[in-house]
């Protein structure tokens, strides 16, 4: 299957969107009307590079209001028709969007807009060119793909067919089986968008909100399904309107949009990747700095043990049970402690490796010695390095490269329970679709956290059997532009009191939680006040949901990053959202001011 993509979906340029598709791997180009309008480029040369390129130029875009009117603006309809069909022949396009009438319809009767897109066909044969139709979402009286599929019908032209867009079509609701009841070869063109579930009207959401396939809600494989089944077999092509996306580099942004496209198609069966099971687990975590000591500390605090240092580089190794913090002090990019780096377990690393390299995503070197272990690596779009290491019951492979440490003893983490990860706003979407599709995660519904200057949008990829749950997090803007937004690692336990006492006689010092807060608990739950005066004085929290329940504890945060120890009870599956604007009020609180450094 052919791949396209429409140059509305990028930054910049007419040309320098044409170089980024191109790049990227994509076959063809859409050409969307105002950026050939405002190229300086003539349509010869934008042919002509296209063609250096090795790009086809497979659709042109858009033809608004042409059908559903009187004759005198008929007329003028035909006028430009024929201007853009002259057009098309110069820049080599045979197909030609028709957009259902939204502003300058008049007559809502099927059999006038068929014989209208009759007429149209008609001239557009004249000039090699077809015409495809399609239903927009907003459409003056054809809104559904299906009314204009019988219009089509009814014109019977050999050069009219229909444009099958997906948010136009699922946006409404629409049911998009019924795209299999059309001939393939009247289908012209698919477009593709994901978008997330949203409640606002239709043009809003349509023209600012749009997404990758993968990164939003609608089913797109079953969407690609139905129209493979019809017999199409033009190119897939993405249409995404996106306030984000229109500010972002190019390149980075149409690597994005293939990316989901691969996705897509390995969905749907017709370019299957390498399969792969999802993530058993957490392999391990890396904290990078210049200086990490601050952070061995709350590890000791915690419990962990020193497992010793790398034999061949800068960097030291803790562990509590099954949960492995790895403290590197080589090529720090950042002079604050910061989460550098994920490990997971994966059945078959070799298998993975392959998904995460069919999928473009950016290989991490690292020099390895002959007797080390050697685990792939991908960068993700955040910067975080992810390693893909063999799934183990005890100790991973690798950790007898680090030396000169202790034996652990009985230990009371069982493990690592979620993983937050901070976003920019720029490439949370890209980091939603590179985690699900590299890793094989799912991504759950996004929501919003209040914090003390905004709104946290916050969204989990995770496994099915909720053994590896990645939060990725957009902070406020104006908590970015001060001290950037911490991430942390949270820990899994069976005894989180018997953990936070430990702590406590180890000397942590908790994230201070308001008297308030416990009087707000004992108001919204069943607790006595001892249960909560010892909840106090260790710095646990509480949630509960369903009979199931959450109690957990945050450290004070270090450089970028803090630590959390977490119990999950009767099956609680959440994160303590209810108490994430205490936490986020607290380092609020302890957060430097602009130009400071980060508070100890």
């Amino acid at each position: 299957m052919r791949t396209s993509i429409a140059t509305v979906c990028l930054s910049g340029t007419l040309t320098g969107k044409l170089q980024a598709a191109a790049e990227a791997g994509f076959d063809g180009v859409e050409i969307f009307e105002p950026d050939l309008v405002a190229t300086p480029a003539s349509p010869e040369e934008v042919v002509a590079l296209a063609d250096r390129l090795g790009l086809s130029l497979d659709l042109y875009q858009p033809f608004r209001d042409a059908e559903g009117v009187g004759e005198d603006e008929f007329a003028r309809v035909l006028r430009r028709a024929r201007a853009k069909f002259a057009l098309m022949q110069r820049l080599g396009i045979d197909t030609m969007l028709v957009c259902s009438n939204v502003g300058t319809a008049t007559i809502d009767d099927d059999a006038v807009s068929a014989e209208q897109l009759h007429r149209l066909g008609d001239a557009a044969a004249e000039h090699g060119v077809r015409i495809a139709y399609e239903a927009l979402a907003w459409g003056r009286y054809v809104d559904d793909y299906r009314r204009a599929w019988r219009i089509v019908e009814q014109a019977d032209h050999d050069a009219v067919g229909v444009c099958l867009d997906s948010f136009h079509i699922l946006s409404r609701g629409h049911d998009p089986s019924a795209i299999e009841s059309m001939p393939g070869s009247k289908i012209f063109y698919v477009q593709l968008a994901d978008a997330p579930a949203l409640t606002m009207d239709v043009l809003s959401w349509s023209r600012h909100h749009r997404l990758f396939p993968g990164e939003g809600a609608f089913d797109l494989g079953a969407f690609v399904t139905h129209v493979l089944r019809a017999g199409y077999d033009g190119p897939l092509s993405l249409e995404v309107f996106n306030d984000v996306f229109r500010q972002t580099d190019v390149l980075r942004t149409a690597r994005q949009a293939r990316r989901s496209l691969t996705w897509l198609e390995d969905v749907v069966g017709s370019r299957p990747l390498p399969r792969v099971a999802e993530p058993a687990g957490f392999d391990f975590v890396e904290v990078r700095a210049a200086d990490t000591g601050e952070v061995d500390v709350l590890l000791q605090q915690l419990g962990f043990t020193f497992r010793g240092r790398h034999r061949s580089k800068d960097a030291r190794l803790w562990s509590e049970g099954p949960a492995r913090v790895v403290c590197n002090e080589q090529h720090p990019r950042d002079p604050e402690p910061t989460l550098a780096a994920v490990g997971f377990g994966v059945a078959e690393p070799a298998v993975s490796a392959a998904r995460a390299r069919a999928l473009r995503a950016p290989t991490v070197y690292r020099r390895t010695l002959a007797s080390e272990q050697e685990l792939p690596a991908f960068r993700a779009p955040d910067g975080t390095e992810v390693f893909l290491g063999p799934v183990s019951d005890g100790d991973a492979p690798w950790v007898p490269e680090f030396e000169g440490g202790r034996d652990p003893g009985p230990a009371l983490l069982t493990g690592i329970d979620h993983v937050n990860l901070a976003e920019s706003w720029q490439c949370f979407d890209e980091a939603v679709l590179f985690y699900s599709s590299v890793l094989g995660l799912s991504a759950d519904a996004s929501q919003e956290v209040p914090a003390p200057n905004g709104l946290v949008r916050s969204q989990v990829v995770r496994s099915a059997t909720g053994g590896c749950r990645l939060a990725l997090n957009v902070a406020p803007l104006a908590w970015d532009q001060s001290s950037g937004f911490p991430q942390h690692v949270a820990f899994a336990t069976d005894d989180v009191a018997a953990v936070a006492h430990r702590a406590l006689e180890r000397g942590l010092a908790p994230l201070p939680v308001p008297r308030n807060y416990y009087d707000d608990l004992r108001a919204r739950y069943d607790l006595s006040a001892d249960e909560v005066g010892r909840m106090a004085e260790l710095g646990l929290l509480h949630d509960r949901d369903a009979g199931r329940d959450f109690t957990h504890f945050y450290t004070a945060t270090v450089g970028g990053v803090f630590f959390e120890v977490v119990q999950r009870r009767g099956g609680y599956d959440g994160y303590g959202a209810a108490n994430a604007g205490v936490r986020l009020a607290a380092q609020h609180r302890g957060a430097p001011e602009p130009g400071q450094r980060t508070a100890r």
